[in-house]
Formats: structure tokens, sequence, C-alpha cells
């Protein structure tokens, strides 16, 4: 299944994940737009035709394994993993180390999709594309869900895909419009409550 990243932005839309308002990012920086992955990944129909969208740019990839970061990116994982007809696995993090647990390892030369949710630096990709490689893994690519460093995430030579890329504004507290207006920060999140 193929999606237009209109498609993907509409569907996101329609499930509340692309949120409007005052948010506090976990930067530290302020932005007018929050994506709250989990209002669409809630939906199983839904993340199935991303996943199946995210598979399909690498049907020919001869990927064996799909590889995702706890949390969003073990759904992401296990259902881009079923439209390939592929194992799917997860890292975590074992004193704020990123690495395989329950089991989980790669033979030499074991070809990896790595997927994730939500991009803005890419920081935590690149830890498991070195898990994958420390653990004898080739990583293939990345695919991710919404790409929203404005194209400035940048992965070596392990190739990146997007199902939508976002341009979206960001504010260091004291320069922010919206602080200057009064508008109070919105609720977002795992926790439910306004980040201060």
């Amino acid at each position: 299944m193929t999606m237009t990243e209109e498609e993907v932005k509409d569907l996101l839309v329609k499930t509340n994940a692309i949120m409007n308002g005052h948010f506090l990012l976990t930067s530290g920086l302020h932005s007018p737009h929050y994506v709250e992955k989990f209002n669409v990944l809630q939906h199983p129909k839904y993340t199935q035709q991303l996943c199946e969208a995210m598979a399909e740019k690498f049907k020919d990839a001869n990927i064996e394994t799909v590889v995702g970061p706890m949390t969003g990116g073990i759904l992401l994982a296990h259902e881009t993993g079923k439209a390939l007809g592929t194992r799917a696995i997860f890292t975590e993090r074992v004193d704020g180390k990123m690495t395989f647990r329950r089991g989980f390892h790669l033979h030499p030369g074991e070809r990896c999709l790595i997927v994730e949710d939500i991009v803005t630096t890419g920081g935590s990709i690149k830890e498991v594309i070195d898990v994958v490689k420390a653990n004898g893994g080739i990583p293939v690519a990345v695919s991710m869900l919404v790409d929203r460093s404005g194209g400035k995430v940048n992965f070596g030579d392990v190739p990146c895909t997007a199902l939508l890329h976002l341009n979206v504004e960001t504010y260091k507290p004291e320069d922010c419009p919206l602080c200057k207006q009064g508008i109070p920060m919105t609720k977002r999140g795992s926790t439910g409550k306004v980040n201060k």
C-alpha cells in the first residue's frame, strides 16, 4: 500500500496526532505544533496502513529484520515486519545506553530496516544504528513515520526516508511569540499535564 504525504498528513490530522497550540518540547524549545504519535498508533487499522506504506518502499531490499526503539518503534517494527514477512525486534535503554535485551540478537550480515515514529534530531536512531552494527547486522535503511527535522537529519551512509516531512517552528523560551502573547501551554504527552 502506498500513501502520499498528503494522505499521511490528513490521517494524522484526523486522529489529532498533529496538534496545534503552545507546546514545550523535550528539547526545552517551544512550538505551536506537536505530533502525538499515539493518537494515531492507538488505532490498529491506521498503524497497519502506515506501516504497510513504510514497508512498500523496502519490499525488494531483502530485509530480514525490522528494528525499532522502545516505545513507539515497537509497534512500527511489528507492523512493518508483518508487512514485509520478517522478524521484528526492538532496542531499549539499560542504564541510559541503547541495547538489545530479551534474547534479541542478529546473525552476522543480517539486513535490518530501522523504523522510528517521530524524528527531530535523529539521536535515538543513531544509537539504534550503532546497536545493529555492534551486533553484526547491516542497517540497510531508516524509515520514519514523520521527519520533523526540517530535512536536517542525517545518518551518514544509512539512507533514510519518511512518510511525512514536517517543518515545525521552534523557539527558545525567551524568544517565543506565543509566550509574549500570554498563550498558556497546551496539555500533551504521556502525562496529560501542561508542561512548564
